[in-house]
């Protein structure tokens, strides 16, 4: 396959920013959807599976005169307890794997769902680490502003590991020099994308209660809203990449301003133009 042109670094407003996350997922929507979407399967059919098999245990449960057997809910609990322990082994993959593909991409190189998925696979243990850090974090700490504080200052660390070939450690102390002095800046381009990540699945969420109303008509209630609940994690699969590439595109964004990245790029386009 042919390589992508590589992201054309400059400084970005959070407006051009916000217009370049919409526009790099539109050129490159098949694979960053596609490694989302495939990725969110196993959590989408453990969701519905788990509406169906307990709810409506409890359900048909309250509307009988006996007491509920909880025995049987037993193979229903296993079932689940696999599908949360598979989950929190993807849960790299989940998170890291369009940031690999968007980065490959800022840089001009070719890149494949299978190619991104490799790409975690050879990091996967630091990015396991990373993200059990920060959601040990979240619960220790129990304070909301702290752990934002941190978590925003380690916003690059991700692309810092694919881009710059770092260690945890390293891509942990490199994001926090480079959010340093622009911490409010960050912090403010994530509250918009994340407000944009949320009503657009929102709006999508919309049309996901059309068509259960719909398939509510042809099936049981029971596996109407099972279908309902897996197909809100697919849905919201396909709104997440926005949130990944954005990260990508403040980590090359803070070089540029810290470290003249985009001349730097510049000096190496005027370089192979030269006759030799």
């Amino acid at each position: 396959m042919s390589a992508p042109a590589p992201l054309r670094l400059r400084p970005l407003e959070i407006g051009d920013l916000l217009d370049e996350t919409f526009r790099i997922y539109r050129r490159h929507f098949l694979l960053f959807a596609g490694i989302s979407v495939i990725l969110a399967i196993p959590s989408a059919g453990l969701a519905g599976y788990s509406f169906f098999s307990l709810f409506s245990g409890l359900f048909q449960a309250s509307n009988s005169t006996q007491a509920p057997d909880f025995n049987s809910f037993l193979p229903s609990l296993v079932v689940l307890a696999i599908g949360y322990l598979v989950g929190l082994l993807l849960a790299p993959f989940t998170y890291a794997a369009v940031v690999y593909a968007a980065c490959e991409s800022a840089q001009g190189r070719p890149v494949t769902i299978w190619g991104a998925l490799r790409g975690v696979l050879r990091r996967y243990f630091a990015i396991f680490g990373y993200l059990l850090l920060t959601g040990l974090m979240a619960l220790m700490f129990c304070l909301l502003p702290l752990w934002i504080w941190i978590w925003v200052g380690w916003v690059a660390v991700l692309p810092v590991m694919f881009v710059e070939n770092a260690s945890l450690t390293q891509a942990m102390g490199r994001s926090w020099r480079l959010v340093d002095r622009r911490w409010w800046r960050t912090f403010l381009i994530l509250f918009l994308v994340i407000l944009v990540w949320y009503f657009a699945g929102v709006a999508l969420q919309a049309f996901l209660s059309l068509a259960n109303y719909l398939i509510g008509i042809l099936v049981s209630s029971y596996l109407a809203l099972a279908i309902a609940q897996g197909a809100a994690v697919i849905l919201q699969a396909l709104v997440t990449p926005l949130v990944q590439i954005a990260i990508v595109l403040i980590y090359f964004d803070l070089r540029v301003r810290r470290e003249a990245l985009d001349l730097f790029q510049l000096a190496q386009r005027v370089a192979a133009a030269q006759p030799a």
